[in-house]
């Protein structure tokens, strides 16, 4: 099994660039980000990670995702780059398109283009997004960014986004587009993964949960004509334990991501290390 580490990136923690490099080296398969463009000083939904409901202090103080990236992909050739989770809705397709592909480019098709819709109503309605239709927004921007990725000339006509033929340029190393894997566990999001995703990408998940969704997944990707196993389940953010991993792998992942703790300079490389030497023994 693929075994991802998640950096909780922010500026006091290690520079992404030193730390892709790192873990590189160490064996780890992919790197991922978080993104939250800014957080409301007042806000009333309830964050769904923790028991009261409290969005943690750090999470206002996250750094640019494809920023982070960008310096991981400059100092790394193999490591995969991930989004976990880039909040579609809060921005506009035509430059997000623009942004994933020039990463895949310079990074020669190593983005993981993990995505969702947010939980976060008072951010997703500041930055113009619609939340209580937000995976419909979500949806449709997917398919404009696939027809800009892949189309020399691209045009879409939705109820969220609607614009004329466009050229946009570079185009993805990966054919015909990096994966696109969506977050989340509402009741939809398999059918949303068979229909216009490439994978899944749960969080705060057991092994019994990745087993039935492995199996729904299967049987839904049957009926859209593609392959079984042809999704990929990514476990998200983890602790570093061999055997939940392993649990997972038996359930059906193909990939978990590791959280690394928000620490700077030689406390995260010792922190990176520990890890591997866990994990890769």
């Amino acid at each position: 099994m693929k075994i991802g580490v998640f950096m909780f990136e922010t500026e006091y923690s290690a520079d992404p660039a030193v730390l892709a490099k790192k873990a590189e080296e160490l064996g780890f398969d992919s790197f991922w980000v978080p993104e939250h463009p800014l957080i409301p000083v007042k806000y009333t939904s309830r964050y769904p990670g923790s028991a009261d409901g409290s969005l943690p202090a750090a999470a206002s103080r996250i750094a640019d995702p494809f920023v982070a990236l960008a310096r991981a992909s400059a100092v790394t050739q193999t490591i995969k780059l991930g989004t976990g989770i880039c909040l579609v809705p809060e921005h506009n397709p035509l430059v997000l398109a623009k942004t994933i592909a020039t990463l895949d480019h310079i990074s020669n098709g190593r983005v993981l283009f993990g995505i969702g819709a947010g939980w976060l109503k008072e951010e997703t309605e500041i930055l113009g997004g619609n939340f209580p239709h937000r995976w419909s927004q979500t949806r449709e921007a997917v398919l404009a960014m696939k027809e800009l990725w892949t189309k020399d000339e691209a045009e879409f006509h939705g109820k969220f986004y609607d614009f004329p033929p466009v050229r946009s340029s570079p185009k993805p190393a990966q054919k015909p587009h990096p994966p696109v894997l969506l977050g989340g566990a509402a009741a939809n999001v398999f059918k949303r993964a068979a229909a216009w995703g490439d994978g899944w990408l749960p969080i705060r998940v057991t092994p019994e949960d990745v087993k039935k969704g492995r199996a729904i997944l299967d049987e839904l990707a049957q009926a859209q004509g593609r392959a079984p196993n042809s999704l990929e389940i990514t476990v998200y953010g983890q602790e570093g334990d061999p055997d939940m991993l392993k649990r997972f792998e038996e359930a059906g992942a193909s990939r978990v991501t590791v959280r690394m703790p928000a620490a700077g300079g030689d406390a995260a490389f010792a922190a990176l290390e520990r890890m591997a030497e866990r994990l890769f023994a």
